[in-house]
């Protein structure tokens, strides 16, 4: 796989294809993929609602009502697929001890030394973001991103447009989707599928400052 020709080719969709659909399995691979995302000591501080039906898009799609957001509704119906990542609201002893008693599971400790040792790992850089640096939401919602970049390169590496969204109100989309008594919020969308004749993008030349300015060596 020649993964700098999938970095020059991929854009960024502007409008989809509705008749056309992703196929049950490839949407399996993204799945996994969103699934086994990194994340700061593992925090896996998240969460990721897919939309298939048209139902589904219809009710993310509220939250582009206001003018400034009208182009993303579109974007949002036509897809295939559209993914609300989400954060969590609080990343507290027991969202560690899951994570960390399901790597205990998975086979990750050599005893309960290694386990207890990691708990502490963990707890010191959830309490540091916590209690000194004050910035828990931001840290969480900056693990979300990865999960997004990861999305967009696996997407396009199985021929498959996408469009990173932040243009919806956010208020609007945790009212509907009953997020808060989740203990979540929407932080990013991202529509998936395939692009149509009035994608422009499509057809403009991919541009970006040069390597010089955005890339150095030490």
């Amino acid at each position: 796989m020649d993964i700098a020709s999938i970095a020059l080719s991929r854009h960024t969709c502007k409008a989809y294809d509705p008749s056309r659909k992703i196929s049950p399995e490839q949407i399996e691979q993204l799945r996994t993929l969103l699934h086994n995302c990194p994340s700061s000591v593992n925090s896996q501080p998240w969460h990721f609602i897919i939309a298939a039906s048209d139902a589904g898009k219809a009710r993310i799609a509220k939250a582009t009502q206001h003018p400034v957001y009208a182009a993303n509704g579109t974007k949002i119906l036509n897809a295939s697929h559209v993914v609300v990542f989400c954060a969590r609201t609080t990343m507290d002893e027991a969202q560690i001890t899951a994570i960390t008693e399901q790597e205990n599971h998975d086979g990750r400790f050599s005893g309960p030394d290694a386990r207890a040792a990691q708990f502490k790992g963990r707890s010191f850089y959830v309490n540091l973001h916590r209690y000194d640096l004050k910035d828990t939401q931001h840290w969480m919602e900056k693990q979300v991103y990865l999960a997004l970049g990861t999305l967009l390169l696996g997407a396009a590496t199985l021929g498959i447009d996408a469009t990173p969204i932040e243009g919806f109100d956010a208020r609007i989309l945790n009212d509907e989707l009953g997020l808060r008594e989740k203990g979540l919020t929407s932080v990013v969308l991202a529509a998936l599928g395939y692009r149509s004749g009035e994608d422009f993008n499509a057809r403009l030349p991919k541009s970006r400052l040069p390597m010089g300015v955005v890339v150095s060596d030490l």
